[in-house]
């Protein structure tokens, strides 16, 4: 069952305020077939751990009218590797280098790539 027109919101919306920030990479993919906790991952980088928080940030305050709030938040304070779970939708805000490391978009490439709005999504091209 591909992700809900609820989750598509959500990614979009988070999509805009992480390019609006500056994040670079962002990408979005459809679990909803490999996960039964959440519909979508937005993946997005930040070359430091300042714009990190920062993007994590605008992402929660664009989804607040939207009526959703995390029900989890981790990684804040380190401000390396951000989560956002917004239970139809997982934000992962990572440094460049952690994003490098642990390369989440190798490990979902099963995943359809879901089009998100003005994203430098060059990191879906390094998908193998």
């Amino acid at each position: 069952m591909p992700a809900s027109e609820r989750a598509l919101e959500l990614v979009t919306t988070a999509a805009a305020a992480a390019v609006d920030k500056l994040a670079t990479d962002v990408v979005a993919l459809d679990v909803s077939d490999q996960l039964f906790i959440t519909d979508a991952f937005l993946l997005a980088s930040a070359p430091n751990e300042r714009q990190v928080r920062a993007i994590a940030e605008a992402v929660e305050e664009k989804l607040l009218p939207l009526g959703a709030k995390p029900v989890r938040r981790e990684g804040e304070r380190e401000g390396r590797w951000v989560l956002l779970d917004f239970l139809d939708l997982v934000v992962h805000v990572q440094h460049s280098e952690e994003r490098e490391y642990y390369a989440l978009e190798r490990l979902w490439k099963d995943c359809p790539v879901i089009e998100v709005p003005a994203a430098d999504t060059a990191g879906a091209d390094s998908r193998a």
